[in-house]
């Protein structure tokens, strides 16, 4: 059986009517942050591209216990700095200012190295560096501003372990671990906390789907696949998406009021490195 961490009993973390804008909202990680924030009593905004399956995850938010007006969504491609901007204000005009910022948005494509090209590059930046940049630039000035601010970025261990099928990937990932650390030093003065979660491989949608394409190809079963996996994991298993958003919440609580600057690695022990 898979464990259920979402569902397990939690310690208060001071988060109730705090308003959490999360990008990637919608689907795997960003979605258990969402789950796990509401669970806190908190007001969550989802933004990520598709409507559709914003409109499904909020449905399924409200049937786990989530009110109306504790979950509002906004469709938006974050690539586009404008649409970024303009889904932060429609986000504040509704729900008020954004006391936490949770970035799960955006996913570089693996292409082999041979396959690279300026274009591969570009588009791998765009997809996560940039869907970052542009919903974190005005909404950290805000909480300078303000005072008062939480963000986390949730970026791949492919920024500390170069792979020869993640490159560009791999070099977004490293530019925002970056950013992140920097955000953090030059806002800490202003009461705002940045830190970075680096997860390993998670068992999200997307994973499932690369493991039914596996068990698909070696013409075995999908938990086959999923063994012969997690075979070389030193916890013998997966991350699932509710322990990613656990930690994700502890650094947005007063309990972490001194954690900023910081990488967690989340990939349970698998790269051995600092």
């Amino acid at each position: 059986m898979r464990a259920n961490h979402h569902k397990e009993n939690r310690m208060d973390l001071g988060l109730k009517g705090e308003h959490v804008l999360i990008t990637g909202g919608s689907q795997g990680i960003g979605f258990a942050c969402a789950q796990a924030f509401v669970a806190q009593g908190a007001r969550v905004t989802l933004v990520a591209r598709n409507s559709e399956t914003l409109g499904k995850a909020r449905d399924q938010l409200i049937s786990e216990g989530a009110s109306a007006d504790q979950v509002h969504t906004v469709a938006a491609d974050l690539r586009d700095a404008n649409a970024a901007l303009q889904a932060l204000d429609q986000a504040e005009s509704v729900a008020g200012p954004v006391q936490v910022l949770v970035n799960s948005a955006g996913a570089a494509q693996r292409v082999p190295v041979d396959d690279l090209t300026p274009q591969a590059w570009h588009d791998a930046m765009q997809a996560k560096f940039f869907s970052y940049v542009h919903m974190t630039d005005p909404c950290i000035k805000r909480m300078g501003q303000r005072g008062k601010g939480n963000i986390v970025n949730i970026i791949g261990n492919g920024g500390k372990v170069a792979g020869p099928t993640h490159l560009a990937g791999g070099a977004a990932n490293a530019a925002l671990m970056l950013a992140t650390t920097g955000w953090a030093n030059a806002y800490a003065r202003r009461g705002v906390r940045v830190n970075g979660i680096n997860p390993g491989q998670t068992f999200t949608g997307r994973l499932q789907g690369r493991m039914q394409a596996l068990a698909k190809q070696e013409n075995i079963t999908p938990e086959q696949a999923q063994q012969r996996h997690t075979a070389d994991l030193p916890m013998g298993r997966f991350s699932e998406p509710s322990e990613i958003a656990n930690m994700v919440v502890f650094l947005c609580a007063a309990q972490s009021s001194y954690v900023t600057g910081a990488m967690v690695s989340m990939d349970g022990a698998l790269t051995p490195v600092i």
